[in-house]
């Protein structure tokens, strides 16, 4: 009879250090595992091998060469995945500037900018490819070495959607797993889309073309046109060279070409009504992120059947607020209200994700999922819009997302409720290997750890700096 070996988890983990590795093959056994795209099973075993999950199900057979985790009183979960993130390129940093509330004041400096680029050529017109940085890829950028990396693995997320930020078209997107020797390692898939933020503010009037909201819509419709005119000049010089004068090379429009899917910010109700009109009169794949109003356009996202992803950064009156200042109707509105928009989203069958926004500490997401859960979200389909539900919006729902056999090996392993107060998370695997985070990064963030926020709309007109 083959006999299997229970590992006590501590001892697991110690082991793991001294041998420098994960053993090739782990089963997590007898604890409650969280499907997602399945039947919730309250005693089962998950058995990992070579980084995809091998087998699971109630009654498992554990080969002799499997470590065994004893998993009573654990629940699994598929691994979070964040929707939209710069997570895993070193030193990414959204550019300075606000929500599309606070747009068109005087933009503040992004660090390591000077005051006035003033040494940089004037744009005057789309043909310059002003802020267009459409052919850079997350993949070529991402790395183990971003710092973010663990504080984000201790609150349960195991993969993101991770885009470059810089610019009006930002780069092409790719779907990586937060851990591996190289980034090449982290890659799942990529491009995965192409993200637009709007760049406008009296900064930047009177210097450059765009400097205004119309500017960058125009900008961006334009270079949609410019893109079909391209496709179509590559076509007919593919069908006729002969004595054809073959169109000129455009990186940027390759850019776009190569792009799955378009991005479009929309955090309040006219933003979201006007970028459902801009996105359908594009033809192309979109999804619209940050959504905080869009209580007033449920009814329109799912009519229009177009994915959401919504920030986990509610908004709240800013810390450096004047204490005088009476804030307004809407903003006050939008405070209690926001929060609810997931719930009304899962009701009415919109697909949505959730994005951490720069809320990518345990602590922080426990709080900002428990908002959403108290305004009516049920926790099924709050564990779903962090894991299957961006897995399927992006297209790789076949390798991640939910527990399932030849799926990668992604897993959160907790002890009590996920998003319980007092809910500790024991292991997270990645590609099969394991993690413990530390109780210390659970309780709070470290120092100089907090990611920064996504740009929408930004008052600066100026360009970011370049991740290094």
């Amino acid at each position: 009879m083959k006999r299997c070996l229970v590992v006590p988890s501590l001892f697991l983990a110690a082991l793991s250090v001294v041998r420098g590795e994960t053993p090739s093959a782990i089963a997590i056994k007898d604890a409650h595992v969280v499907t997602v795209g399945g039947a919730d099973l309250p005693k089962a075993t998950v058995v990992l091998r070579n980084g995809l999950i091998e087998q699971v199900g109630p009654h498992i057979n554990i080969s002799s060469d499997v470590w065994v985790i004893d998993g009573t009183g654990l629940t699994v979960y598929p691994g979070f995945i964040d929707a939209l993130s710069t997570w895993g390129i070193p030193n990414a940093n959204a550019p300075a500037g606000g929500s599309a509330r606070t747009a068109g004041g005087p933009p503040a400096e992004a660090p390591g900018t000077t005051p006035a680029l003033a040494n940089q050529p004037r744009v005057r017109g789309p043909e310059d490819r002003p802020q267009t940085y459409s052919a850079d890829r997350a993949a070529d950028m991402v790395g183990p070495t971003d710092n973010r990396l663990e504080a984000a693995r201790a609150a349960g997320f195991t993969s993101s959607a991770t885009y470059p930020n810089r610019g009006i078209f930002m780069g092409q997107g790719a779907l990586i797993n937060l851990a591996g020797e190289r980034g090449r390692d982290m890659i799942v898939a990529q491009p995965v889309g192409q993200q637009v933020g709007f760049r406008v503010g009296s900064g930047g009037v009177g210097r450059s073309f765009p400097s205004s909201l119309m500017g960058n819509i125009s900008y961006i419709r334009q270079l949609y046109l410019d893109l079909a005119q391209y496709k179509q000049a590559k076509e007919l010089y593919s069908a006729h060279t002969n004595g054809v004068q073959r169109p000129e090379y455009d990186h940027s429009l390759e850019g776009l070409a190569e792009s799955p899917r378009l991005l479009l910010p929309a955090d309040e109700t006219q933003q979201i009504d006007r970028m459902i009109s801009f996105g359908q009169e594009l033809k192309i794949p979109f999804l619209l992120y940050g959504l905080h109003e869009a209580y007033k356009n449920v009814e329109q996202l799912k009519a229009a059947n177009i994915p959401a992803l919504v920030s986990l950064k509610w908004p709240e009156k800013p810390r450096d607020a004047d204490p005088n200042e009476i804030p307004n109707y809407r903003d006050l509105v939008m405070r209690d209200q926001a929060p609810a928009v997931p719930s009304k989203f899962a009701k009415a069958g919109v697909k949505f994700a959730f994005y951490s926004d720069g809320v990518n500490t345990a602590p922080e997401l426990k709080k900002a999922i428990k908002k959403a859960i108290d305004a009516g979200l049920r926790q099924e389909d709050a564990i779903r819009a962090l894991t299957l539900s961006p897995a399927e919006i992006y297209g790789v729902s076949d390798r991640l997302g939910s527990i399932e056999k030849g799926k990668i090996g992604n897993l959160v392993v907790t002890r009590g409720p996920a998003f319980d107060e007092k809910s500790i998370i024991e292991y997270v695997f990645i590609d099969g290997k394991q993690f413990q985070p530390s109780k210390e990064l659970q309780k709070g963030p470290p120092p100089g750890s907090q990611g920064a926020r996504r740009p929408t709309f930004t008052s600066d007109s100026e360009e970011a700096p370049e991740s290094k």
